[in-house]
């Protein structure tokens, strides 16, 4: 009883450290202002890092919330009460706006007319070129009621704007709960098991998202990074061939409690659709994801599926092609209005991207370790919070996700899973970092003589769907247009959202992000486990390793590597199977029933059995 309630505990400080940031605020976000994640500054960053300016009246019409210049003056504007030259001097009184102003000699300042009753002050640089502050006052009383200088002038999304990410996902009365609900997984007789600090770990980002939400972005960024190198550890031992025998698995709990845990995928497949229909916004990602969708279905000059996007989500051409083609269905069903609405079809996208991700965890289970796993799989999806994170936020991350599960689902197919890989990866490009390790997947068993064949069949099905899904981009744009649009613009990006654009450290930076380009080739050549779990313990090490690297890393990409992790942790086969779980005999045969490896008897059968 005393291991029990200490392992309650600990689970219970885990769920609660995002709470210790703002407990009064009652929620994961604080701020008063639920602003969408790139709307109306000057300029913004978005969830892409996308840059706008807003000063034109072009922006303004385009988007109806973006501030409006007005010329000083002691007259007030139409309908206000402030005039121009008395925001200014509000402004000017900010000890903050003071100090800034210090560091730019000779910069100057400029009011904004904003919606609802509001009044925006920027300071720009002596020439011009940078916004180095900014003032939100309300016109009624004449209240300061936000400042901001550094990277939260450009970037909206580090001023921890309530439900900018997600509505109510991030209230502590749903995010609490759930992370309760994602520990059915302990085993009360190994209080100590090695797994149990794994499922903490998961949810240890919570603690970086709460001061994220809370606009503490020197606290949340560095605070991602831990839970990620002990997530990249994890995979890397899973990833030794001994660890097969080790097992350190998650032990069968017997019929009634998968009875259980089936019973919350239904349950909780149904809250979270209802919440994404009743409850959920759609952050620039989603947006871009539609616009792209009806450029392409438009066709002709106004088909070009990179540049000339609306100035609400300048860059949102910055995605592989197959980002914006995974949206041609839903945009073609519930269409669009040309505006930054509610968009239904982004909503719907969202939803069957998360439904597709709960079915191949289960399928993918099902394949490892039988229908047990399969459920459990699935519950973990659907009770984790940061996929249900994505979801509300109706963000494309959920896609890459599916776009990986399917290449290991089909991992007995190379040519299949080359298709998959090809498409993973001109989704978001992050995910070509795994190439290689699914370009190599099972030819160890096979003879040196007879390796050419299957590497030769999954690059082959690579170029050609590559290719394949190339032609809307490419008939409209060059191939240069392209990298522009999309990797050079990335690369080049500044983004306070890693610690390399936070504390400067791009010399670190490029030696990490070469590190994990060595891992993603060691781990194609050197060898490793080659089952199914092998194979997603590898591919989650190459993911984190990848995210690990990059300049603007967010909390959105973990449903990347989430589901590659919980097969891992949960499909590697347990040092003793408890007194209601499988013998080794219906183990070995449960995977010899569908063989994860290619060879040339099991290729076409096993592809077949794929289909539920």
């Amino acid at each position: 009883m005393v291991r029990r309630s200490l392992t309650l505990i600990a689970c219970a400080l885990a769920c609660a450290l995002p709470a210790t940031a703002h407990a009064a605020a009652g929620s994961l976000g604080s701020a008063p202002q639920p602003a969408r994640a790139g709307a109306g500054a000057l300029p913004v960053r978005t969830a892409t890092g996308a840059s706008s300016s807003s000063s034109s009246s072009a922006v303004s019409a385009a988007n109806p919330e973006a501030p409006v210049p007005v010329p000083a003056s002691e007259e007030p504007p139409a309908g206000r009460r402030l005039s121009a030259s008395q925001v200014l001097a509000i402004a000017g009184r900010l000890a903050k706006m003071k100090s800034v102003r210090r560091e730019y000699p000779g910069s100057y300042g400029g009011a904004y007319l904003k919606p609802a009753f509001h009044w925006q002050v920027s300071y720009f640089s002596k020439n011009g070129k940078k916004e180095i502050g900014q003032v939100i006052i309300d016109d009624l009383s004449g209240r300061v009621l936000e400042q901001w200088t550094g990277f939260q002038v450009a970037w909206s999304m580090a001023r921890g704007y309530r439900g900018a990410f997600g509505e109510h996902v991030n209230a502590l009365y749903i995010w609490l709960p759930l992370c309760v609900l994602f520990l059915p997984f302990i085993d009360w007789r190994r209080p100590l098991a090695l797994l149990h600090l794994d499922l903490l770990v998961l949810l240890s980002f919570s603690v970086s998202l709460a001061f994220f939400n809370h606009a503490h972005i020197y606290a949340s960024v560095p605070l991602a990074y831990p839970p990620l190198l002990y997530l990249l550890a994890r995979m890397l031992a899973l990833t030794r061939r001994r660890s097969r025998q080790r097992g350190a698995g998650w032990h069968w709990a017997g019929g009634r409690r998968i009875s259980w845990l089936a019973l919350g995928v239904v349950f909780l497949l149904g809250f979270r659709i209802a919440l994404n229909v009743t409850d959920s916004n759609v952050i620039d990602v989603g947006y871009a994801g539609v616009i792209g969708a009806s450029k392409i279905v438009q066709g002709g000059a106004g088909g070009a599926l990179y540049g000339h996007y609306p100035a609400d989500n300048e860059h949102g051409d910055t995605y592989g092609p197959v980002n914006y083609e995974a949206y041609v269905p839903f945009e073609q069903i519930f269409g669009w209005s040309g505006k930054w609405d509610d968009l239904p079809a982004a909503h719907a996208a969202a939803v069957v991207f998360d439904l597709l991700a709960v079915a191949l965890m289960f399928l993918l289970g099902r394949r490892i370790r039988g229908p047990s796993l399969g459920i459990a799989l699935a519950y973990a999806w659907v009770s984790y919070p940061f996929t249900l994170f994505a979801l509300e936020s109706n963000s494309n991350d959920t896609l890459v996700a599916v776009m990986i599960l399917a290449a290991l689902y089909f991992a007995g197919s190379p040519p299949v899973r080359g298709a998959f890989a090809a498409l993973a990866g001109l989704s978001k490009f992050a995910p070509l970092a795994l190439a290689p390790l699914l370009a190599t997947h099972g030819l160890r068993d096979l003879a040196r003589t007879r390796r050419l064949r299957p590497l030769g069949q999954f690059l082959l099905a690579f170029a050609a769907t590559a290719a394949l899904v190339s032609v809307p981009a490419l008939s409209h744009d060059s191939l240069h247009t392209i990298l522009q649009r999309t990797i050079a613009y990335q690369a080049n990006r500044n983004s306070p959202f890693s610690v390399w654009g936070l504390y400067g450290l791009p010399g670190l930076q490029r030696v990490v992000a070469l590190a994990a380009i060595a891992l993603a080739v060691a781990l194609a050549i050197v060898p490793r486990r080659d089952d199914l779990v092998g194979l997603a313990a590898g591919s989650a090490a190459v993911m984190i390793a990848t995210q690990l690297g990059v300049e603007h890393w967010f909390y959105l990409y973990i449903p990347w590597f989430f589901g590659l992790v919980m097969i891992a942790l949960l499909g590697t086969p347990p040092s003793r199977a408890g007194a209601d779980g499988p013998t080794a005999l219906q183990a070995s045969q449960a995977q010899a029933s569908a063989p994860a490896r290619w060879s040339p008897l099991a290729s076409a059968p096993h592809s077949g059995s794929a289909l539920p």
